[in-house]
């Protein structure tokens, strides 16, 4: 009897153990920008053999994405999930939107810079090979 007893706290516990873990990730508080984010913690999304990572940062704020895709580029991996949006333009795609955050020139002089690697991208993400070693962000900046 003792033994069933102290196997069933065992289960409980793991699985107490495992719901305090998932929620422990990093998490932005929903102001500012981000009150019109998608996404306010690190988030898995899509499916396929290539993994992407993306951070989006904006306010002094980040969340981390991992995106499965089978995409060749990285913004083809990146509309495909619905990460970002935008409008073609003369150098490809301007993209507008990211995490469901819009960043608006004509406005306030926002804008998506794009980095690979910590360096200001020299192509833009529709134009960009997804190399999956390569460290890609997205960062809400003003001009």
């Amino acid at each position: 009897m003792k033994t069933k007893l102290t196997s069933g706290v065992s289960v409980v516990l793991a699985v107490l153990l495992v719901f305090c873990f998932a929620s422990c990730g990093k998490k932005v508080d929903k102001t500012g920008l981000w009150e019109k984010a998608t996404y306010l913690s690190d988030t898995t999304l899509g499916k396929g053999a290539k993994t992407l990572s993306v951070e989006v940062k904006a306010e002094e704020q980040s969340v981390l994405f991992t995106v499965k895709t089978d995409e060749a580029t990285v913004g083809a991996a990146l509309l495909a999930v619905d990460l970002i949006a935008g409008e073609e333009g003369t150098y490809g795609l301007y993209v507008k939107k990211v995490n469901g955050i819009t960043a608006d020139y004509n406005t306030d002089q926002a804008y998506w810079a794009f980095y690979i690697n910590g360096e200001y991208a020299s192509t833009g993400v529709d134009s960009t090979d997804l190399d999956e070693n390569a460290a890609y962000s997205l960062v809400y900046t003003k001009g």
